[in-house]
């Protein structure tokens, strides 16, 4: 034990020091979940909640990777030392990310201001990988300013990125049949900025006019945020000056209003809720056929001998609930 906190102060140590491969390590451990991962987040906890996090999602082919890079690029402009975390779909070989989302950002390969690292979302639904909170823990305590986290891309699923980020763009495009109707399940509702991309394509106007007259519908209370709408073309960088003043305008608000504060609480709520699940479902032998009785009572459960709520708490070892 005492060997693991040691070895985690001292990578987290060299990480908070510039050493880009020990902050690799770092993210390795963490998303493999190795056995020093307690320990790191220990070691990471003292260091936390001074960078700012945005989150990019949007259906799969609106440019997300591009629009990272071109706001990367800004942000480096303005002197900020900035992380990215791309969740790429899982490889069935290998069980990692493809690496789309790194070949596409290759311009800040050599940067040593700006840590770039795919995630596979193993299967994870919402567009994120399970590991990601922890992940973003880790980048936030070496150091950057700005973190970005872009999702796998599976349209109406992701909404779990609000959860994770203090802005959440959701980034649009013109040509992809109705956008408004592809988004609007769930995700057009966590977007703080909408980002219409390939503005120089047909049709750019008319994704703007759908969102305004959606946004028309909504109730805005005094003094809130309504989600402004950034015209950009990502590859020739048009509109992303304005979607980073527009992104420092929303932080000032977040800061201002408490909401920042709000936003963070929840998703330390979440976080540890979600560590206190995975760690009951262990314990209980929850997913891995055959252990803990699990099958046994869903097969009571399934002929009707038992009602699921008893099965439940038989499950947990509750007596006499009433």
């Amino acid at each position: 034990m005492a060997d693991a906190e040691s070895g985690a102060v001292a990578l987290v140590a060299a990480a908070r020091a510039g050493d880009a491969r020990a902050l690799a390590r770092l993210v390795s451990q963490v998303e493999n979940g190795s056995p020093a991962l307690r320990a790191i987040m220990r070691a990471v906890a003292p260091y936390v909640g001074h960078a700012r996090v945005i989150g990019l999602t949007g259906a799969p082919g609106v440019g997300k990777s591009t629009v990272t890079g071109a706001l990367v690029r800004v942000l480096r402009a303005a002197g900020r030392r900035v992380g990215v975390l791309a969740v790429d779909p899982t490889s069935p070989f290998s069980g990692g990310a493809l690496l789309g989302d790194r070949i596409r950002m290759q311009d800040h390969a050599t940067d040593a201001g700006v840590f770039i690292r795919s995630m596979a979302s193993r299967g994870h639904l919402g567009g994120l990988s399970v590991t990601a909170p922890q992940a973003l823990r880790v980048l936030d305590a070496a150091g950057f300013d700005v973190l970005c986290i872009e999702t796998v891309g599976v349209g109406q699923a992701e909404v779990e990125i609000a959860g994770l980020a203090d802005s959440t763009l959701v980034i649009l495009a013109p040509g992809m049949g109705d956008s408004i109707q592809t988004a609007k399940a769930g995700v057009l509702e966590i977007a703080d900025l909408f980002v219409v991309n390939k503005s120089d394509r047909p049709g750019a106007q008319d994704v703007v006019r759908d969102l305004r007259g959606m946004l028309a519908m909504g109730s805005w209370p005094a003094g809130g945020w309504k989600p402004p709408i950034v015209l950009a073309s990502a590859t020739s960088g048009d509109g992303i000056d304005e979607l980073a003043e527009r992104l420092d305008r929303h932080h000032a608000w977040l800061s201002e209003s408490g909401e920042l504060g709000r936003r963070r609480l929840a998703r330390a709520r979440d976080e540890i809720s979600a560590i206190a699940t995975a760690e009951l479902r262990r314990q209980l032998g929850i997913g891995l056929p055959g252990e803990s009785g699990l099958d046994e009572l869903a097969g009571q459960v399934a002929a009707g001998k038992l009602d699921a709520y008893s099965a439940a708490d038989e499950l947990l070892g509750v007596r006499d609930r009433g």
